[in-house]
């Protein structure tokens, strides 16, 4: 397939062009990753805030007991899209994730709509985590008898005196301090983080495993299996981060072998303890009387053990910092890839001499992520995500699909199993999730979406690389054809 394979908008960056090529032409990133690096930096962006709130959400408001199905049914439908990440991981191992993957297979217009839209989704993901955590972080305070003055506290309108939340604000630029210290020394710092949040987690599974009542988990199905699957609407979002991982592929040490099995290990661990901490929630306490906001709180404190709560409370500071890490990666990583293939100014895809990662892309983000977690209520700021995600998953499914049949003699270092099943499957729960989505998401994404489009035909549909290649193809091809 050469670079005259789809014209205008429907052309199609060939797989060949787009595998590694250390030393090619553009920016290059540093390959420092190896496989249990990568594996943490998944972790550490699906298991977040969900794991100590979310799961006592829908327990007492959706599922009861039934939560540990919730959690099962996203996981599985999350697995759907993970094969399918794997497999294109594994075969185009280059930054920008769904981005990259569309581009290749349903045409650059594809790929810089999702491309579009994940800049706006993961940012607006940090800045959200970034508020949840200065939740906590008060409460922590408020704890130790310190009380911050009112201005500081959070955005306008979510108090009386609020002005700023101002802690949210500065935790997004020392993220992005973080991520401009080079690949190598921010993944360390993932790494290390990742493990203590696991740990806290374990301890909180093992120590409530001994507070079980098995009592607590009849009746199951409270709300009908109707609830379990509505549960499961829900916590989806707290089982993807796999996909803003890997938009790291082009940093990995070994993107082809481990990139794939870094998606699957990371989901796996997640799951299962997203699993045992839905077993050990609902057996500790009634789901009625779990608090929806700290339901693990709640619980410790029901059996005599409230001096937990607060390392329940670090333990969700700690949580929420990865994925904050996690998703200002990916969104800094899909930008970079844009702005180097022309879709953007190729100022933003320049990247730090020694270092060697894009700082421009990264500090920006930094900024309009603290701006939004500064002066944005959690609910609004919360409307700008999901629907990006969702759509992605999509993208990359069908792309799956596409590609096994268009190009089959590929060599791929992972397949995703039961094409097209599994990935059909990844598809329909996406877009049925899709639905549950609040018309102002909607409104939102129209909006951006148009906005999107007029950058597009103004500017990058004209400096596209793969389009200034294509031309000079054909103004090649016309000159010879004159002579």
């Amino acid at each position: 397939m050469g670079l005259r394979a789809g014209q205008g908008v429907l052309r199609r960056k060939p797989i060949e062009m787009i595998q590694e090529t250390e030393g090619g032409k553009g920016e290059q990133l540093t390959r420092s990753l190896g496989l249990w690096q990568l594996t943490a930096i998944g972790v550490g962006g699906i298991i977040g805030a969900g794991i100590f709130t979310l799961a006592g959400t829908v327990a007492n408001e959706k599922a009861g007991p039934a939560v540990l199905l919730s959690f099962l049914i996203a996981g599985i439908a999350s697995a759907a899209a993970a094969f399918s990440y794997a497999e294109f991981a594994g075969m185009i191992p280059k930054a920008g994730s769904a981005y990259t993957y569309g581009y290749a297979v349903l045409g650059e217009l594809a790929g810089w709509f999702i491309g579009w839209d994940l800049l706006l989704e993961y940012t607006a993901i940090v800045a959200v985590v970034a508020i949840g955590i200065s939740g906590y972080f008060s409460f922590l305070l408020g704890e130790m008898g310190v009380h911050l003055p009112a201005w500081m506290l959070g955005a306008p309108g979510t108090g009386e005196g609020h002005r700023v939340d101002l802690f949210a604000a500065i935790l997004c630029l020392l993220i992005a301090y973080l991520l401009t210290l080079g690949i190598k020394n921010a993944a360390r710092f993932e790494t290390i983080v990742v493990g203590l949040k696991v740990l806290v987690v374990l301890v909180v599974i093992l120590v409530g495993f001994f507070h079980i009542k098995t009592g607590n988990y009849s009746p199951f199905f409270p709300h009908g299996i109707s609830g379990a699957f509505a549960g499961a609407a829900t916590v989806f979002f707290a089982v993807f981060g796999y996909d803003a991982m890997s938009t790291a592929a082009e940093e990995s040490k070994d993107a082809q072998r481990h990139m794939p099995k870094a998606i699957l290990y990371s989901l796996l661990i997640s799951m299962v303890l997203y699993v045992l901490a839905c077993l050990v929630l609902t057996g500790m306490q009634n789901y009625k009387d779990i608090d929806p906001e700290s339901g693990f709180s709640t619980a410790f404190k029901s059996v005599g053990l409230s001096s937990l709560a607060d390392v329940i409370a670090v333990g969700a500071i700690i949580g929420i910092l990865t994925v904050m890490f996690t998703f200002m990666l990916g969104v800094t990583r899909v930008w970079f890839s844009m702005s180097r293939d022309g879709l953007l100014p190729k100022w933003f895809a320049k990247t730090h001499p020694t270092r060697h990662v894009p700082t421009r892309v990264t500090w920006i983000v930094g900024g309009a992520s603290a701006l939004i977690a500064g002066f944005l209520p959690i609910g609004e700021a919360a409307e700008l995500t999901n629907i990006g995600i969702l759509l992605a998953f999509v993208v990359v499914c069908i792309a799956v699909i596409v590609l096994r049949y268009k190009r089959p003699d590929l060599p791929r270092t992972f397949r995703c199993p039961a094409v097209p099943l599994v990935p059909a499957l990844g598809v329909v729960f996406s877009l049925w999730l899709i639905t549950f989505l609040a018309w102002q998401t909607w409104v939102r994404f129209a909006v951006w979406f148009v906005i999107g489009l007029v950058i597009y035909f103004a500017y990058s549909y004209r400096r596209s690389e793969l389009g200034k290649a294509q031309r000079e193809i054909a103004d090649l091809e016309d000159r010879e054809g004159r002579l």
